[in-house]
């Protein structure tokens, strides 16, 4: 981008920027409508069944990430500057693939739906629709880990699902968001220590670990902003990197924080129990109003990033400050 640009040069980055923002708190993710992270794991369950055997496994995993995320980022790259070509064209397609990009108001969705399904149907009901969200067996739990575990996905897919996206957005455009959607999709399917994934998927947890290291303290920050809770701040510091993983321990400590409660403990991922290390001080009963109150942190957490982008690229481009 120039150092000096007009509003019209910027509206390529901020028109599909405030449209699919726009359209994600609205619509959300419909079930059945097509998305991309769809074909993404479609290729690489195909990948992985291909090539997850046999010997040299680590490096089949390594080339298999190289391979996707450069042609993902290669793609978009090439296909953004078509589309450049002829606004009506371009506009509606960059729209579409922020919209798809973000995943905020599905997040959300889907927290509530746990919190309903938990009060209408009870238990079994509830562990069923953690299942959908979560990674670690729910077959155990009672209503309060429930609602825990909703909690901590919650916080930290607002990094993964939309922060992350916002941050490469503003960074590198629509192909580098989207190279951050494969690279965060191939640890989801991937970046497991079992025995089948320990080594083929430890590429996609190391290059997933560098991609949210910034990300996952902004929206940390984000969140303590937002919540105006001095307590989330001194949680940050305290709790944020006693997290298994490098990244996920900031969001966490710091909606532990706001809401004054304790995240962690021991957790059951693929019939192996893990101890995770403690977030927070106080155990109590997690309530409907901490996932309400929780929610509303990430709408307004996704709202200063968009605005923060926006702000950005008007400094960048000479709008705010000539």
């Amino acid at each position: 981008m120039v150092e000096s640009a007009t509003i019209s040069e910027l509206l390529p980055w901020l028109l599909p920027l405030l449209l699919g923002y726009g359209a994600d708190l609205l619509l959300g993710d419909p079930r059945h409508w097509p998305h991309p992270v769809k074909g993404f794991g479609h290729a690489i369950g195909k990948a992985e069944r291909l090539l997850n055997r046999g010997s040299q496994r680590l490096l089949k995993g390594l080339l298999l990430v190289l391979v996707l995320v450069t042609t993902v980022f290669i793609a978009l790259k090439y296909c953004t500057a078509l589309l450049t070509l002829s606004p009506w064209l371009y506009y509606p397609a960059a729209s579409l693939l922020v919209f798809w990009g973000l995943a905020n108001r599905n997040l959300i969705d889907e927290v509530k739906a746990v919190d309903k399904a938990l009060t209408n149907g009870g238990l079994p009901a509830g562990r069923r629709q953690l299942s959908m969200i979560v990674g670690r067996d729910t077959s155990c739990l009672d209503e309060n880990q429930i609602r825990t575990a909703a909690l901590e996905t919650l916080s930290e897919n607002l990094s993964d699902g939309v922060i992350a996206p916002l941050f490469y957005y503003l960074v590198g455009g629509l192909p580098l968001m989207w190279s951050y959607k494969m690279v965060n999709t191939l640890d989801s399917m991937l970046g497991y220590k079992s025995d089948r994934y320990r080594l083929f998927g430890r590429a996609a947890a190391r290059l997933d670990d560098v991609a949210n290291f910034v990300p996952a303290r902004l929206t940390a920050l984000l969140m303590v902003v937002v919540g105006g809770s001095p307590r989330a701040l001194r949680f940050l510091f305290r709790y944020g990197h006693r997290h298994t993983s490098p990244n996920a321990g900031y969001p966490e400590a710091a909606l532990a924080g706001i809401l004054d409660l304790r995240f962690g403990g021991p957790a059951t991922y693929h019939g192996r129990v893990h101890k995770k290390p403690w977030i927070g001080e106080r155990s109590r009963a997690v309530s409907q109003k901490d996932l309400l109150r929780a929610c509303a942190i990430n709408q307004r957490s996704t709202l200063v990033m968009v605005v923060l982008v926006v702000t950005v690229l008007l400094l960048q481009g000479g709008v705010l400050l000539p």
